[in-house]
């Protein structure tokens, strides 16, 4: 399975990006697919995880602020960030596996996002 990210970038504090993650090769192993970030000097994180029935699983930080979702027809998943904060700069990495309850065995290569103050 290969994954490639796309939609990070620079934005103000209190603006949107929107993440997006495209899965090839063999999509028929995939349960669930999500978003985690890491931040310079801090550990990987979890974002939100979505199953394939749209079951969904967020961080307490995250959640009212982030929307995770996932189109199964292009194997798909996708991260709306809304209201971001400075805080929130970090490598995004799109993850996949078996299902939302652990983390997948699959990682894109990750995309930059940063938020100015």
């Amino acid at each position: 399975v290969q994954l490639v990210e796309s939609g990070g970038g620079l934005v103000q504090a209190g603006g949107s990006l929107r993440l997006s993650c495209a899965a090839s090769g063999r999509t028929f192993s995939i349960g669930a697919m999500g978003w985690y970030r890491q931040a310079p000097g801090k550990q990987r994180e979890l974002v939100a995880v979505i199953n394939r029935s749209g079951g969904t699983n967020y961080a307490d930080s995250m959640k009212g602020r982030f929307t995770v979702s996932i189109d199964n027809a292009k194997n798909t998943v996708y991260l709306q960030m809304n209201s971001l904060k400075p805080e929130d700069t970090a490598v995004y990495y799109c993850n996949a596996g078996l299902e939302a309850r652990t983390t997948g065995v699959y990682w894109g290569q990750g995309t930059q996002v940063t938020v100015s103050s």
